[in-house]
């Protein structure tokens, strides 16, 4: 038997993986969680051999997700799921603790590959990002975005790449309003930006947003 968590805030996309997994798995027990705090209590409450989380979870990120979910069960494999470039995510997933990155677009066949390594205790990224990195560590290439930005300024980014504002990111996120001015301070000098409105058209062509 094995036990999977899908948290994803779409009902439609919680479905179709279940369905996918569910012909390719024999013994599969699999439940869904729509929110980040729905899976954390379903973590705190059974034993999973793989969770599946999205890494745009509303009011609070999927990495920041990752870390209470360590904290609470360490061993426990995470595998993300996003509609986002693996250029800008999967190595910050890797090095928080995520045991892969597969992107929303890829085919079911290699996202049931994917779960397979995992759940072997293996990491998972796409044949394709494997050899970018490699060919970025061949040469000491960096990625400037995730080199430069803590998980929590790329989050407050992506959100500001939406439209949201400060006090409205504030909100979602339970910080105080400096707290977030003071991220939007540190993004626009890293990022040589000098307005929200190039914040949100770096987001826009990073892809940052869903």
């Amino acid at each position: 038997m094995v036990r999977i968590l899908i948290a994803d805030d779409h009902a439609v996309v919680r479905h179709g993986l279940r369905e996918i997994l569910a012909e390719a798995l024999s013994g599969l027990v699999c439940e869904e969680a729509g929110t980040a705090e729905e899976a954390i209590a379903a973590v705190d409450k059974h034993d999973w051999d793989l969770v599946i989380l999205d890494i745009g979870l509303p009011g609070r990120s999927g990495l920041e997700t990752l870390g209470e979910l360590k904290q609470r069960r360490p061993g426990l494999p995470v595998l993300f799921l996003s509609v986002h470039p693996e250029e800008q995510y999967a190595m910050r997933v890797l090095k928080a603790g995520g045991s892969g990155y597969v992107s929303k677009d890829t085919a079911p066949d290699q996202l049931v590959e994917a779960v397979r390594k995992v759940l072997k205790g293996g990491r998972y990224v796409s044949p394709s990002f494997a050899e970018k990195l490699a060919m970025q560590l061949a040469v000491d290439a960096k990625d400037s975005l995730s080199d430069t930005l803590s998980n929590r300024e790329l989050e407050v980014l992506r959100m500001l790449g939406t439209g949201r504002t400060v006090s409205r990111i504030a909100s979602e996120l339970r910080l105080s309003v400096k707290t977030v001015s003071t991220y939007r301070s540190r993004i626009m000098a890293k990022l040589g930006t000098a307005s929200t409105a190039e914040l949100i058209r770096y987001a826009i062509e990073h892809q940052l947003i869903d």
